[in-house]
């Protein structure tokens, strides 16, 4: 080893790590802006209005091939012309696509956000919603299936965190 080997650190600290209240400003902000699959799942099941509503983003053909239930479908290139008869501007909403590979839900709550909406974006998309054993509509009904145990704990509904 030579003697910059020694003085290099490793690529996950080349760049050190933001302090602590650094750190906590960014992850209260992005809190502000996202919602887990989880946590959006539970707030529907509780008895009572949950206090926003969630909006599917992606085409009406992946809205047949299964939405979250109760979400509201608008495609992201419709939003301009077709959010002020679907929502509420004063009712939070949540949006989403299909999963983390996909920036979906990101251009539909930017362009919410441009219409004066206040708005999160559901982390996971509909991948993570059907992957973590949520309940979710087809065109043919309602479906489950069960949790992969690599994105929900096993034999509990709540992962701790």
């Amino acid at each position: 080893m030579t003697t910059t080997d020694a003085l290099t650190p490793n690529a996950v600290l080349r760049v050190a790590p933001a302090t602590p209240a650094e750190a906590a400003a960014y992850f209260r902000a992005s809190l502000v802006f996202h919602a887990d699959v989880s946590d959006v799942a539970a707030a529907l099941a509780a008895d009572g209005d949950p206090g926003f509503v969630v909006l599917d983003s992606r085409s009406t053909a992946a809205w047949d091939q299964g939405h979250v239930p109760g979400a509201v479908h608008l495609p992201t290139a419709l939003i301009p012309e077709q959010a002020g008869q679907l929502l509420d501007r004063s009712v939070p909403v949540v949006t989403y696509c299909w999963g983390p590979g996909c920036n979906g839900a990101t251009r539909a709550a930017s362009a919410l956000a441009e219409l004066g909406y206040q708005v999160k974006e559901m982390l996971g998309g509909f991948e993570y919603w059907v992957r973590e054993g949520f309940e979710f509509e087809t065109w043919e009904g309602r479906e489950r299936r069960a949790a992969d145990p690599l994105t929900a704990p096993s034999g509990s509904e709540d992962c701790g965190c």
